[in-house]
């Protein structure tokens, strides 16, 4: 790919910092910007969108009880639909990754994230969550079947002085931009879809259509039963 020749790889940060500023967005845009500069060496460009948790929280919330998504989900996942390529950050509580984050993840299709290349990040007060990247998002994102990179991501307080923590970045934007360069999310899709058992509601929009207006979805959106007539 080169610039000028092609369009940039769409690259999407998911976030689920709740602070402002926040380390986990922190550690997420540098990852980004190193990435669009060795991208760029190759003669390519990014461009990078933004899903911050903290802005759906609420239509996080009613998608994990209705399975409808409100204007702002629809948009991060188009988002997420188009990418080349993802960075997911998510703040480490209580040793697993914070609830907003696995909500958000939970409430979206089974098929929307196949084979997309994607880092994993995530930031704590304390090295003892170091593990969290690996034992727990990394299983999460393999069953999404994800393309995750070799790297993981984590920082605590102490490690952002740490010329180590910037390797760690590079290596990981590095490789990054080579799964987003091979193209193998668009290979898969084109080639290899129809060999994957879609679960009801993940068929890419041909899947029987739902009736919203029924007694369940009315409850499950937190309505009442109307009374037979």
């Amino acid at each position: 790919m080169t610039s000028g020749t092609a369009q940039p790889y769409r690259l999407v940060i998911v976030s689920g910092g709740t602070s402002d500023p926040s380390s986990t967005r922190l550690l997420a845009d540098r990852v980004a910007a190193r990435a669009e500069s060795l991208a760029g060496k190759r003669g390519a460009a990014v461009t990078t969108t933004v899903i911050d948790l903290r802005e759906l929280a609420q239509e996080i919330s009613a998608a994990l009880v209705s399975q409808l998504h409100g204007p702002k989900m629809e948009r991060a996942v188009a988002a997420l639909a188009a990418a080349d390529g993802i960075i997911a950050a998510a703040p480490v509580y209580k040793a697993a990754p914070s609830g907003l984050f696995t909500s958000f993840f939970h409430v979206l299709d089974n098929d929307l994230l196949i084979a997309k290349p994607v880092v994993l990040a995530a930031t704590a007060g304390t090295s003892r969550h170091a593990l969290v990247v690996d034992e727990q998002m990394r299983s999460l994102f393999a069953f999404l079947r994800t393309m995750t990179a070799p790297t993981a991501l984590f920082a605590a307080s102490d490690d952002w002085g740490d010329s180590d923590l910037n390797k760690r970045i590079d290596r990981a934007a590095r490789e990054l931009v080579l799964l987003m360069e091979s193209g193998i999310a668009h290979k898969v899709r084109d080639e290899s879809w129809g060999s994957y058992q879609h679960e009801y509601g993940s068929a890419g929009g041909t899947e029987t259509s739902i009736d919203l207006d029924s007694d369940l979805m009315r409850l499950a959106a937190g309505g009442s039963i109307r009374p037979r007539q």
